[in-house]
This record gives C-alpha cells, sequence and structure tokens, in this order.
C-alpha cells in the first residue's frame, strides 16, 4: 500500500523522528550541540525558522516554520548529517532511524 504523500506547505510543522527501535540518538550533550549546529547550517540553507524544539534521548521534537515547500528536502538533510556523524562516533553501522520523520501541519 503506498504512503500518503507528505503536506509540504509553507507554514508552521510540528516534526518528530525517532531512533530505530527506540535506541539513543544521542548519548552525550555533545551529540545534541551536534544535531543543533547541522540544523542550523541547514535550516539558513532553505530559509525555515525554528520556533522550539526538544531533543529527548531517543527522539526529537522541532517546531519549523518554512517559507517555501522544502521540509523534506530540510529533514533529509538533517537526517542524514546527523546519521552519518553519529554513526561514525559510535563506530556503528546501518540505519539510525527508525523510519521517516513524522510532521503534522500547525
Amino acid at each position: 500500500m503506498a504512503r500518503r504523500p507528505r503536506l509540504d506547505m509553507t507554514g508552521y510543522h510540528h516534526v518528530v523522528n525517532r531512533g530505530v527501535a527506540r535506541s539513543n540518538i544521542f548519548t552525550s550533550s555533545s551529540d545534541k550541540d551536534k544535531f543543533l549546529q547541522i540544523l542550523c547550517k541547514v535550516c539558513k540553507l532553505y530559509d525555515i525558522i525554528v520556533h522550539d524544539y526538544c531533543l529527548m534521548g531517543n527522539h526529537y521534537h522541532l517546531l519549523l516554520e518554512t517559507k517555501q515547500e522544502n521540509l523534506s528536502l530540510l529533514m533529509r538533510q538533517v537526517n542524514s548529517y546527523y546519521a552519518i556523524y553519529f554513526n561514525k562516533k559510535e563506530n556503528r553501522v546501518g540505519h539510525l532511524w527508525q523510519g521517516r520523520f513524522r510532521s503534522w501541519y500547525v
């Protein structure tokens, strides 16, 4: 069965993603700092505003404001750059994320 298309409209989005098998994706405060660095860098590239965030041990929540229909592009880069960083740091291979990010239009 095909997935429903993602809502990629301009406006506010609540975005969530979790580690595969609910495993930790942030094992130290430096991991959280690196995630935020990646997020800020990519948000500047795509002209997206981060209004709020919450980084938990095995998942994150973001409140983002998009001015163009580019949420999926942003999240693809953020998730892939962080997964590359985390896998190298932890000397692991394979998927870091449980699946596609989830988002709700606010």
